[in-house]
């Protein structure tokens, strides 16, 4: 059976719906995914606004807030049914989002069990035919088949095949 790693933030959670969330009423503006087309959020946030905004992702109520994005739920659960699926998180970065990460997964994707969840930094570590992330870096080391999946600052990237959403992954994959 083969195996699919799946990203969490960007890929099956909507983390850049909540963060505009937050920062469009911490700061009173109306930043839209389109503002940042081939931009990460960092790089429209003025400066000396930045470690305010770092502070959003030490708050664990941020990461339980975060929505599932549009048809993930299903599509995994069908991909589950025909691969081995394995959630994949490089929650190192933020290591305050281990709990409501999996807390999330277990509300959102019960489905998946606890054994596939892998908490981790570097992705090359992670044994799978595809993964599927939304950041390129991940793709370098990583020994199977690198899966874009779109975002508004991968955009640009042309190096690898892309799904632009959940129908495109139930159409590439079953």
């Amino acid at each position: 059976m083969q195996r699919i790693a799946i990203d969490m933030d960007e890929v099956i959670a909507d983390t850049l719906g909540s963060y505009l969330r937050v920062y469009n009423a911490d700061f009173g503006s109306n930043l839209t995914r389109e503002d940042l087309h081939g931009r990460h959020a960092f790089d429209v946030a003025r400066p000396e606004d930045i470690p305010r905004i770092r502070q959003y992702f030490q708050n664990e109520k941020f990461f339980s807030d975060i929505e599932p994005m549009p048809g993930s739920q299903e599509v995994v659960k069908a991909l589950a049914e025909v691969y081995e699926v394995f959630v994949t998180t490089s929650a190192m970065e933020v290591p305050i989002s281990f709990m409501p990460k999996f807390l999330w997964l277990k509300q959102h994707f019960p489905f998946i069990s606890s054994s596939h969840i892998v908490f981790c930094g570097d992705k090359a570590i992670v044994s799978a035919d595809f993964l599927i992330d939304d950041n390129v870096r991940h793709f370098e080391r990583f020994q199977g088949e690198g899966i874009l999946f779109s975002a508004p600052h991968n955009v640009n990237e042309t190096r690898f095949r892309r799904v632009d959403n959940w129908q495109d992954a139930r159409a590439m994959f079953l």
